[in-house]
């Protein structure tokens, strides 16, 4: 219980319920006002019957006590690092900003150790590399489900879907959406692009298939040449439905050529 947990704090402290008092006074004077001010029969309900602070006369506790106000919330299920990620699933129609700062972000597991072999360069399918757990604010990766989805990294040298996808970009990848769609888009946008394995190595790319053969299309910008295979010869791993990716690679493009 919350409130049982303040008692040891304020116990450790070696508080009464007076002192506690007197000291919230001090900071409801010197914010002037006083909803910063816990009486004494107030104090003895948060501790022993389960009352709900106020938001400021929570704040006074934590000062007093010496607690992380953040930790003191999650004592009463309000968890700040769940902010980003509960933001996400209300969806907000006009462009807007995001106002939570970066201790809000929630840490997530993220694969701090890949497989040696792993070149960085080319594109990858990352499940297959995956050898330890770590946190890792996602900053980029915020509401990836990282354990119970597939991902892929476009290799830093992979400029075959540049400007769609940008080289290392992270790519969440629909293993139920296998079947390569002949229709139903308009543009270049809309047009599903598919996670492919193939007798070389992996490739992020738009896909037709007539009959028995497989074309894997690369984007016009990137003056990427269409590689024919026989279905045979390609995996198709899903179809890519998320991206998390940088805006600064056609300087770097630039820069390095």
């Amino acid at each position: 219980m919350p409130g049982q947990k303040l008692r040891r704090a304020r116990e450790r402290l070696g508080l009464r319920y007076r002192d506690v008092e007197e000291a919230s006074q001090k900071i409801s004077r010197r914010h002037a006002s006083d909803e910063f001010s816990i009486g004494l029969s107030r104090l003895a309900d948060i501790e022993n019957k389960g009352t709900l602070p106020s938001l400021y006369r929570l704040y006074s506790v934590c000062a007093i006590y010496r607690l992380d106000f953040k930790t003191v919330l999650s004592w009463y299920g309000v968890d700040l690092g769940q902010l980003p990620s509960d933001a996400a699933t209300v969806p907000v129609n006009q462009t807007h900003s995001i106002g939570f700062e970066a201790h809000e972000v929630p840490q997530e597991s993220f694969p701090l150790d890949l497989d040696p072999s792993l070149d960085l360069t080319r594109t990858s399918f990352l499940s297959r590399h995956l050898q330890r757990w770590g946190p890792l604010v996602p900053e980029l990766l915020a509401g990836f489900d990282l354990r119970q989805q597939r991902y892929g990294f476009i290799g830093t040298a992979d400029w075959s879907m540049y400007p769609i996808l940008p080289p290392g970009s992270f790519v969440q990848i629909d293993e139920s959406k296998r079947k390569i769609a002949a229709n139903g888009w308009i543009d270049e946008f809309e047009r599903p692009i598919y996670f492919i394995e193939h007798r070389a190595g992996f490739r992020c790319c738009w896909v037709s298939e007539i009959e028995d053969i497989l074309i894997a299309h690369s984007h016009t910008a990137s003056q990427t040449p269409p590689e024919i295979y026989r279905v045979s010869e390609v995996d198709v791993i899903g179809q890519v439905i998320g991206v998390a990716m940088r805006l600064d690679q056609g300087k770097r493009r630039h820069t390095s050529s």
